[in-house]
């Protein structure tokens, strides 16, 4: 039987070689393609099989379907099997809308679905990894309804990028209802391999409310922990914070809870005028920087803690605000204009009915 031999292209080798060194090519089609390198260089059949570790059938089925195909005889044949009954556009279209409302159920699973079309869960399963589709997850988001929308958000923003030369901008707000609760039996502590563990139920012990007022410029904090939270103890701190930051402009950026607008607050900030307030938009306290100082103390501090009474709670808080004033405050600096937050912040028209 006469030598078949290969004659390769210029830019057929440059292929081939360029799969032999791809770190992402299957590792059958980089066999086949030094299979036929090797035969192109006039390398035997015996000889290729026994450098690169096959079969002569091996060798000889990709030296002729290159032969007779080139580069796509290389590819695999398709698999003979069952028909699809149906197809990835069926699942996909199926799992965009909801399920019928004969089957009583919110949204779908992978199972559910599969029954509902009479195809197997791993065929659906295959679909949604594909187009990253999860049914189980929701997310949530909420349009603000203030008619002065725009201009809070132009203020407050404002006052983060550029704030009026020699004033303090102050973020204050409340996180209530803290409860003081302890495990009811004693934390094991972490091990290696190990995450600490706590049982599943508490005791309440009380609770406390902390106001907090957080400088920007600095992120040192100024607190106070109450029983309540009405308009009276809102008031009573924000004497503390005039009394922390003596002669100086302070602009406070709140949110609209009814406290902050009290008849007695109101009264105060006219005999007080240095003290200028800018309230964040109807849904809009995440404007409010203090409330990432907020998640940072839970965090750290709280949300794993075990207390046996409200005192030791509030010492706690006191404890983890001392150290942050002093070894880990750092500036809150934002980002984001005021142009790119409204982009998202404001609902797009549309022509739907």
């Amino acid at each position: 039987m006469p030598k078949i031999v290969i004659e390769l292209s210029e830019s057929d080798r440059a292929e081939l070689e360029s799969w032999t060194r791809s770190t992402s090519f299957r590792a059958g089609l980089v066999m086949r393609a030094k299979i036929v390198l090797l035969v192109s260089s006039g390398v035997g059949t015996s000889e290729t099989a026994r450098r690169l570790g096959t079969t002569r059938p091996t060798v000889i089925k990709w030296r002729d379907r290159f032969v007779a195909d080139g580069l796509d005889g290389l590819n695999d044949d398709p698999r003979p099997g069952r028909p699809k009954l149906v197809d990835d556009s069926a699942i996909l279209s199926a799992s965009l809308e909801p399920p019928p409302e004969s089957l009583g159920v919110t949204h779908w699973s992978s199972r559910l679905l599969a029954s509902w079309l009479k195809v197997s869960q791993t065929a659906v399963s295959r679909v949604w990894r594909r187009y990253l589709i999860k049914p189980w997850r929701q997310e949530t988001f909420k349009y603000s309804t203030d008619p002065q929308l725009e201009a809070k958000i132009r203020d407050i923003i404002g006052l983060y990028l550029a704030p009026p030369e020699n004033s303090i901008v102050l973020c204050v707000d409340e996180k209530t209802q803290i409860q003081a609760v302890n495990r009811t039996a004693p934390i094991l502590p972490m091990r290696p391999g190990l995450p600490e563990k706590a049982t599943h139920d508490y005791a309440r012990n009380g609770t406390t409310s902390l106001f907090a007022a957080l400088e920007v410029a600095t992120g040192q904090v100024t607190d106070r922990c109450y029983q309540q939270h009405t308009s009276d103890e809102f008031l009573d701190f924000l004497k503390l914070v005039a009394k922390t930051y003596p002669r100086r402009q302070l602009h406070v950026v709140c949110d609209n809870y009814s406290t902050h607008k009290h008849a007695k607050v109101k009264a105060w900030l006219e005999r007080n005028p240095r003290i200028v307030m800018h309230f964040t938009p109807t849904s809009g306290s995440w404007l409010n920087l203090v409330e990432v100082f907020f998640g940072i103390i839970t965090r750290q501090a709280i949300r794993r803690g075990s207390f046996d009474s409200v005192p030791q709670l509030v010492a706690a808080i006191r404890n983890f605000i001392d150290s942050w004033n002093s070894d880990r405050a750092h500036p809150f600096i934002w980002t984001k204009t005021a142009d790119e937050i409204l982009n998202h912040a404001t609902r797009k028209t549309t022509n739907d009915s």
